[in-house]
């Protein structure tokens, strides 16, 4: 509500936020095994990037400004801000947020800098030029199924952090964490720390081809039928 408030987040994205409290209530509001399998994966993936890229919309920003540039520091990797209901003002105020947390030189898609991304009709077609249109992994969340698509159909590899495995976005991605992005990003960054001292870069690509995101979210959907279960069992 105090992004709300603060004009970072618009009231759609309160409605998803909503809709994603939902999904951890049934998850048991605890990070799974399946979950840590994929941010390791995915640290793996932002580590090996040549060009490894954040997008941020309002409610990342609300909820994580902080963690987001402590992440895109350690990888490092470029922050753009990219927003389905757009507006430069808006813009303006979720790159004071990050500003504020220490970040420097966020891109934006309001730029003159401005790309297109095929076959998108929306406004979400909008990406900047020297971030997601030249990335070749880009992490996101709370990502419209369009986009998301339209990304892995440039050859973009995706890491979507989606606490709905049966979203399209879920299915689409390459790697998904199943799991509320206020847990999902201090333990990215702890995981991706440990790995940056391993410098090995074989067993970086060797987490990375073990990852399976079509088990990795069959894996999860069993932990919310599950909880389910137990929820039903004990009533």
């Amino acid at each position: 509500m105090d992004g709300f408030q603060r004009g970072l987040v618009v009231s759609e994205g309160l409605i998803a936020h909503g809709r994603g409290e939902a999904f951890d209530y049934l998850m048991g509001e605890h990070t799974s095994k399946f979950s840590f399998s994929a941010i390791e994966a995915a640290c793996c993936s932002l580590l090996t990037a040549k060009f490894p890229v954040i997008s941020v919309n309002g409610n990342f920003a609300a909820l994580c400004s902080t963690e987001i540039v402590m992440l895109s520091n350690l990888i490092p990797a470029r922050i753009e801000i990219n927003l389905f209901h757009r507006s430069s003002e808006r813009e303006r105020l979720i790159n004071q947020e990050l500003e504020s947390k220490g970040a420097k030189d966020c891109l934006g898609s309001f730029s003159n800098k401005s790309a297109l991304v095929p076959g998108l009709t929306s406004s979400r077609k909008f990406v900047n030029s020297n971030g997601i249109y030249k990335a070749d992994v880009i992490m996101l969340t709370m990502e419209d199924g369009d986009r998301t698509q339209a990304l892995v159909d440039m050859g973009k590899k995706v890491i979507a952090l989606d606490i709905n495995p049966l979203s399209r976005t879920a299915k689409t991605a390459d790697i998904t964490i199943v799991d509320n992005v206020i847990r999902v990003m201090p333990t990215m960054i702890t995981t991706l720390t440990a790995l940056k001292r391993e410098k090995d870069i074989d067993h970086l690509q060797n987490i990375i081809s073990k990852f399976d995101n079509k088990r990795n979210l069959a894996n999860s959907l069993k932990v919310i039928l599950d909880g389910l279960e137990k929820r039903s069992n004990s009533e």
